[in-house]
């Protein structure tokens, strides 16, 4: 099923961007990258995150299996970056101007992170709305894909 709802779109790419800029920023990237996710979930998470390059329709198959993998990356942050993110050996020694951005990025990614989840969670109940209308009376697809039922406890927890 394809998803072309314009406020649909226009969240996308809002994700998008605050991911890019507040979220994996050149600071905290390196940091992600050492989170025990799988390749096959950072690709998942990086075509949603650059979906606004596409300029296409949206398979709602594979945008739930986007933000299921945005929202595992988001759980992930939670319980294991963000408690240590000042002491991990890769935020080591930088000086002037840069070290007073980095500081400001690390002093704002747990708010920053959780507006990516508020985003995401947005983004979800707007596709369980399309879902529900495209179904026309079947069962939608979200209630067929057994990953998407730990969504919200991946978002909120």
């Amino acid at each position: 099923m394809q998803i072309q709802d314009p406020q649909i779109i226009r969240l996308i790419d809002r994700i998008g961007e605050h991911y890019r800029s507040n979220v994996a920023n050149r600071f905290i990237r390196p940091a992600l990258l050492q989170l025990s996710i799988d390749k096959q979930m950072w690709s998942l998470i990086d075509v949603l995150m650059e979906q606004a390059d596409r300029y296409q329709d949206y398979e709602l198959g594979e945008l739930y299996r986007q933000l299921v993998a945005a929202a595992e990356l988001v759980y992930q942050c939670r319980i294991t970056l963000i408690p240590g993110l000042r002491s991990r050996p890769n935020m080591g020694a930088i000086s002037g101007p840069d070290k007073v951005l980095r500081e400001m990025a690390m002093s704002n990614f747990p708010s920053n992170l959780q507006v990516l989840a508020d985003l995401l969670n947005e983004l979800f109940v707007l596709l369980v709305e399309a879902d529900k209308t495209l179904a026309k009376g079947r069962k939608p697809l979200y209630a067929q894909m057994p990953e998407v039922a730990n969504l919200g406890k991946l978002l909120i927890e």
